[in-house]
């Protein structure tokens, strides 16, 4: 909108408005002199509510202003600042932000992978990735390459193997972190993002830094020109945003698109912020920093939700101009999680007369796959009343619900689950089915298999079939997750036999291969528990000479029926104070609870062999 002066006698003009030219009487008294008698009504309205208003006044939009609907050809604006001008005061309106493009980050594969026990191997991290491909979001966090081998190594593999979205690398304002994340997304080409972050808050710099504010803006400069040397694209973070002082967190805002940041997240670190301090902060720094105005640099948020605001406090900030918007599939992430993707997207989709005009480029038929491969992938299960991917978030018991679902789905449904991707499973496979079909359904279901890998699945298919009738869509995702999340095996489950019951001792005999040697090495033990499950994984702490403790344990039919595949998660301390997580697979639960726990133990076991090369390594 082009700002103009009194283009008639005691009216001002502030431009057009889809093509109207939009005038605003100078005192708001005389109604007669504005071209659009309802326009002048509602303005001499909006004055008389104006009047109280204080100077600095800031994010009222048009229809809340003036509390009636507006002609829908008539674009938003905002009231930037009120002022009094020859004893009148004027409303200076912003332009309408033209760009309602919502980008969609996401970071399930750093910030996700960050809660304890959510670990996930590279084979399973590329898994993710794709299915994030095909959901279409626009930026994949794919690790923080600095911080392990094993993160480089998934950045790099999925900067090469992704073709469609930008991938990002996490970094501090460090040069050895800026130049591993660098060399790690280099293979995405154009697409390759570094993000830097920096503490910013008062107790950040107090306690955690040690740093005074003119330190720290250097710091944030330094490194996000370091990381403009090997990207174009560049993202900076100052951490702890939502507790910094806002006219100093605008000074680094501004500092940092100077160096060359095409894109500045705010991050509600520690879910301190509430919807309306938030909204307020982000205009701020709209209003702050001309860059964020003309859109040559992005305001991007990544809410946590410790007080459960992280999706309202997302929400609230598009309103007031960000335009990315961080967010996990399930909400997963440090603590109580993320913004959740599938929330945030729905919402936008679900509530378009709140949201006018703002859209994301979510494909929202593939939200339930998402969320169900990244629930095992990462070991963390949905809560059944979670929104949008819960069982429950479209189950209906009472019978008035039910009879009005019935007559018309909207009277309690506000989203249709197909629309999110929950629907009918598709013709089950049977033991009768062969290698083609099981392949062709793999590659329906949107697993990018090699030969070898579905040979290996169909082998275990064919178990799968004897034992069951049926072999269903959500049977075979567990088959590609218990392949996929294979380890180079120090041990493998040969043998389990369990004897348990009311008045007998629960008793279990385990017999192990081990891997390494030519010929095969096969170890036998038996052990005694309060339960045939305790029993076989204590046989296999005697037989592995591992020590778990084991903090979780999990388990849900994958399928329907009583013949349904049991799949277990589990959770185990080997002694280090971290959480390893294993899952393992079975119609028999006994069976699947041993995999499970053998499955953390070679990942405990592989683990360690590579520290013990790394500290081989070190001078």
């Amino acid at each position: 909108m082009i700002f103009c002066n009194g283009c008639c006698r005691n009216s001002q003009s502030f431009g057009d408005f889809e093509g109207e030219h939009f005038h605003w009487p100078g005192a708001f008294e005389n109604a007669s002199v504005c071209a659009d008698a309802e326009i002048a009504r509602h303005s001499t309205a909006a004055y008389q509510r104006a009047a109280s208003w204080q100077s600095g006044s800031r994010v009222l939009v048009l229809e809340d202003l003036f509390r009636t609907p507006l002609p829908r050809r008539w674009r938003w604006g905002f009231i930037l600042s009120t002022n009094r001008v020859d004893g009148n005061r004027k409303l200076w309106l912003a332009e309408s932000m033209k760009n309602k493009r919502i980008i969609v980050f996401d970071t399930t594969l750093r910030d996700g992978e960050q809660c304890p026990g959510a670990s996930m191997n590279l084979r399973e991290k590329l898994e993710v990735a794709r299915q994030l491909e095909r959901l279409k979001v626009d930026v994949i966090e794919a690790g923080f390459p600095v911080i392990s081998e094993g993160d480089f190594t998934a950045v790099e593999t999925i900067a090469r193997e992704l073709k469609g979205p930008t991938i990002a690398g996490l970094a501090r304002c460090v040069s050895e972190d800026i130049d591993a994340a660098g060399a790690a997304v280099k293979p995405a080409g154009k697409r390759g993002r570094i993000h830097v972050f920096l503490a910013t808050s008062k107790i950040h710099r107090e306690f955690k830094l040690g740093k005074a504010e003119s330190e720290i803006v250097r710091l944030a400069v330094r490194g996000v020109k370091h990381a403009k040397s090997y990207v174009d694209d560049v993202e900076f973070s100052p951490e702890d945003a939502s507790r910094t002082e806002p006219e100093f967190l605008a000074k680094v805002c501004q500092a940092s698109v100077d160096a060359g940041a095409t894109t500045v997240n705010i991050p509600d670190t520690v879910g301190w912020a509430v919807p309306v301090e938030f909204e307020a902060l982000i205009r701020h720094l709209y209003d702050s920093v001309p860059e964020f105005q003309s859109g040559k640099a992005v305001i991007s948020v990544h809410c946590h939700n410790d007080l459960g605001l992280a999706v309202a406090n997302s929400l609230a900030a598009i309103r007031a101009g960000a335009r990315q918007v961080e967010c996990t599939m399930n909400g997963i992430g440090e603590r109580a999680g993320n913004a959740a993707l599938e929330e945030i997207t729905m919402a936008l989709n679900t509530r378009k007369d709140v949201y006018r005009g703002f859209k994301c480029g979510v494909n929202t038929k593939e939200i339930v796959r998402s969320s169900r491969l990244v629930a095992r992938m990462s070991g963390l299960s949905v809560q059944r009343s979670k929104a949008i991917v819960g069982e429950n978030a479209f189950a209906h018991s009472s019978g008035i619900h039910q009879d009005g679902i019935l007559k018309k789905r909207e009277t309690y449904e506000i989203v249709d689950p197909l629309q999110v991707g929950w629907g009918k499973t598709e013709l089950p496979l049977t033991k009768h089915s062969g290698r083609a079909a099981v392949a062709s359904r793999l590659k329906h279901l949107g697993f990018k298999m090699t030969d070898d890998d579905v040979s290996a699945i169909f082998a275990r298919f064919k178990e799968i079939g004897d034992k069951k009738k049926f072999v269903y869509d959500d049977d075979l995702a567990a088959l590609v997750e218990g392949h996929i999340t294979m380890l180079p095996e120090t041990w493998s489950l040969d043998y389990i036999s369990v004897s348990s019951g009311s008045s007998t001792v629960p008793t279990a005999t385990v017999r192990l291969a081990r891997a390494g040697s030519k010929k095969k090495k096969v170890l036998q033990d038996a052990g005694v528990g309060d339960g045939p499950v305790d029993a076989a994984l204590k046989a296999i702490d005697r037989l592995t000479e591992t020590r778990g403790r084991l903090k979780d344990f999990s388990m849900r039919g994958v399928s329907q029926g009583k013949d349904a595949l049991g799949e277990v998660t589990v959770k185990a301390d080997f002694g280090d104070g971290e959480l390893v997580t294993g899952k393992g697979a079975s119609t028999d639960i006994i069976e699947a609870s041993a995999k499970a726990y053998l499955n953390a133990v070679n990942r405990f076991l592989n683990a360690e062999k590579r520290n013990d090369r790394r500290k081989k390594r070190t001078p």
